[in-house]
This record gives structure tokens, sequence and C-alpha cells, in this order.
């Protein structure tokens, strides 16, 4: 089993994935940080409130 990340390290690492610029993704931030993007995930929902997630609507036109 792998050894846990630092409390502060996954903190810094959320902190710049929701600063993050246009066109840069989550993705992105993970491999520069050599994490897996799921493990981003994971942290950015224990850290960040629900209440600030970006709700995305998608419009089919017909």
């Amino acid at each position: 089993m792998s050894k846990p990340y630092p409390s502060e390290f996954r903190d810094d690492v959320v902190r710049v994935a929701r600063n993050r610029e246009p066109g840069v993704t989550i993705e992105q931030i993970a491999r520069d940080f050599g994490v897996h993007p799921m493990t981003l995930q994971k942290w950015w929902r224990r850290m960040v409130p629900r209440s600030s997630w970006v709700e995305v609507t998608v419009v089919v036109s017909v």
C-alpha cells in the first residue's frame, strides 16, 4: 500500500485545481503533481463545499 500524501500537499493540489486557467483540465493538473486524476477528484469532493460546485447544463438542439 502506498504512503498517503501529506494534507498540505493535497490542499495545494486542490487549490491549484480550483484556481486553474480556462482550458486547463483536472487531468493536466493531476499529471503535473504526479497523482491520478481520480485521486484529485476525490480530494476535491472532500475539500470543496458542494455549494461552490459549478452546475453544467447541456442543451441539445434537434
